[in-house]
């Protein structure tokens, strides 16, 4: 069966059975490999897209759920609040393994675009779904913090 997706922009036909996962749709049929392959049951973050501006795990996604939603992938992501997280994360120089990180920018790219001046209240909230085996979460906050000045003209 093929499902017409909108993906980063574009419209991307997938031939694929309607419960396939995102995930496999955006790496498998679309050759999108930054978003990133973690557990399998939306638990680590690995996998985090934007669908309609709202944080969603690829990996328990199904395809058919879609309809005419707008999934937006590490792979193209932009805008004021993406340019910022990118930014502070380049500035802060924390990326261990770096396998947790396309999740984690757009996580935060997420937050963000929600809330612009965030508390460390609110960051470990819209945080704690993006787990990071290098234990980088201080610096992820921090990062997060500086992002967020950078967006309200600050630094």
């Amino acid at each position: 069966m093929s499902l017409d997706l909108t993906i980063n922009g574009d419209t991307a036909s997938v031939d694929a059975t309607p419960d396939t996962p995102l995930l496999w749709a955006l790496r498998d049929h679309l050759g999108l490999t930054g978003t990133k392959y973690g557990c399998g049951i939306g638990q680590c973050g690995a996998c985090a897209v934007l669908i309609d501006g709202v944080l969603a795990y690829a990996c328990v996604t199904p395809i058919d759920t879609l309809g005419g939603a707008s999934v937006e992938t590490i792979d193209d992501l932009s805008g004021p609040a993406a340019e910022a997280v990118k930014a502070a994360w380049i500035a802060h120089d924390f990326a261990q393994c770096g396998y947790c990180q396309p999740g984690q920018v757009v996580a935060a790219t997420a937050l963000l675009s929600e809330t612009p001046a965030p508390t460390d209240a609110d960051i470990d909230a819209a945080m704690s779904g993006q787990l990071c085996r290098c234990a980088t979460y201080q610096r992820v906050r921090a990062a997060i913090h500086t992002a967020a000045a950078d967006l309200e003209g600050g630094e």
